[in-house]
């Protein structure tokens, strides 16, 4: 996988902390810099970690997963995406129902584990896809979560929360479409 796809699929995992990080934007009278970089190294911190656990968890059991290991992460892909796409057009964004602008340590652990799991399965499609440099991609994944997230605190006090389910739609696409290149790859 080169640099490109794997900024994409960085830009398509950030999305969901993204869209969280735009509702806490607009639970708050005044997004200040420390909330945004509160929010940005919760959110790209675990973003970085959680597909690190997936590619070892993986890596342990290639062997036995070989033969079949790009219908996995092909699986993995386009499920994570039509998830992400299915939580965009649902009435309600979940994160915003309480409108909450707590930071706490326990909400922000709660919030950055729920926004990461899809890139603990990412990790595992990563280690099935091959030719990855799981330190560069999960760096990569981290900086661009927590760009992402910081600027999300921003936009969602200042401008509402138009963006949020397009960068849910437009990350969901993101994921199903490199489910589908490492499909195709490994089949030809």
């Amino acid at each position: 996988m080169g640099f490109v796809e794997l900024l994409l699929l960085a830009v398509g995992l950030s999305m969901d902390a993204f869209a969280v990080s735009i509702c806490k934007g607009l639970s708050m009278k005044r997004a200040t810099l420390e909330a945004s970089a509160i929010c940005g190294v919760w959110f790209g911190g675990f973003q970085a970690i959680m597909p690190v656990i997936g590619f070892f968890l993986a890596m342990t059991f290639a062997g036995a997963i070989r033969a079949f290991d790009h219908w996995v992460a092909f699986g993995l892909l386009v499920i994570i995406g039509i998830n992400m796409l299915k939580e965009a057009f649902e009435k309600e964004c979940d994160c915003c129902e309480d409108k909450n602008a707590d930071l706490s340590f326990k909400t922000m652990l709660v919030m950055a584990v729920a926004t990461s799991i899809d890139a603990m399965a990412v990790g595992i499609s990563l280690a099935m896809a091959g030719n990855v440099n799981i330190w560069t991609a999960a760096l990569l994944i981290g900086v661009i979560t927590f760009c992402f997230s910081a600027a999300g605190v921003k936009i969602g006090n200042v401008f509402g929360s138009r963006f949020e389910k397009k960068a849910q739609v437009a990350g969901g696409i993101i994921l199903i479409v490199l489910g589908i290149k490492i499909l195709i790859e490994h089949l030809m």
